[in-house]
C-alpha cells in the first residue's frame, strides 16, 4: 500500500479518537481533516517503518492544542457540556455510555488524553508516551489517576455526591 492510501485507512481511528477528545462532531471532523491534510503534504517527514498511526496521532493532537490555546477554552464545564450532543452508540446501553461520558469530561484534559489514547486506541504506554511527548512514568501516574476518579464518578448513585466526587482528590504525589 502507498503511504497515502495507509493514511487514508486511519481515518475512522483519527475521528474516533478526535470526536472523544473535543466531544464535537464539526470540530473533530475538522481536527481530522487538518490533520491529513498536514500528513499528506509533509509525508517526507515521516520516518518509513515508523508507527503511521502513533505520528498520525501527534499530529492530531498537537493540532487540538494548538486550537484551544487560540480559543483559550481549556476546560469543558459550563452550561452547555460536550456530552448533551452525543448520541449513543446503542439504544440498550445508552444511558451507561451517557454517564462514561460525562465521567470522561470530568477527568482533566491531560488525564482524558492517557485514557483515551491507551484505553480506548490501545496504544501502549511507550507510544502513548511519545504521542504525548511526555516520560513513561507520567503517563502510568495519570492513567492510574484517571481510571482510578473514572471508577469514583461511576460508582456513585447519588448525583451530588457525584458532583463532589468530580473534584475530589484522590492522591498527591510526594
Amino acid at each position: 500500500m502507498s503511504f497515502d492510501s495507509d493514511v487514508v485507512a486511519l481515518l475512522p481511528v483519527l475521528r474516533r479518537y478526535a470526536q472523544a477528545l473535543t466531544g464535537d462532531s464539526a470540530w473533530a471532523d475538522d481536527l481530522v481533516q487538518d490533520a491529513a491534510e498536514r500528513a499528506l503534504s509533509g509525508w517526507n517527514s515521516w520516518r518509513t517503518h515508523s508507527n503511521l498511526r502513533a505520528w498520525l496521532f501527534t499530529i492530531l493532537r498537537n493540532l487540538y492544542i494548538d486550537q484551544l490555546r487560540k480559543q483559550r477554552e481549556i476546560t469543558t464545564s459550563g452550561d452547555d457540556p460536550p456530552w448533551n450532543h452525543m448520541t449513543a452508540a446503542q439504544e440498550v446501553d445508552g444511558l451507561f455510555l451517557r454517564d462514561v461520558q460525562r465521567a470522561l469530561y470530568c477527568l482533566p484534559a491531560d488525564q482524558r488524553e492517557v485514557l483515551l489514547l491507551v484505553g480506548l486506541e490501545e496504544f501502549t504506554y511507550q507510544e502513548a508516551s511519545r504521542i504525548l511527548q511526555i516520560p513513561l512514568g507520567t503517563v502510568m501516574s495519570r492513567l492510574s489517576r484517571a481510571r482510578e476518579r473514572m471508577h469514583g464518578l461511576l460508582h456513585v448513585d447519588d448525583p451530588k455526591e457525584r458532583a463532589k466526587a468530580a473534584l475530589k482528590v484522590v492522591r498527591s504525589t510526594p
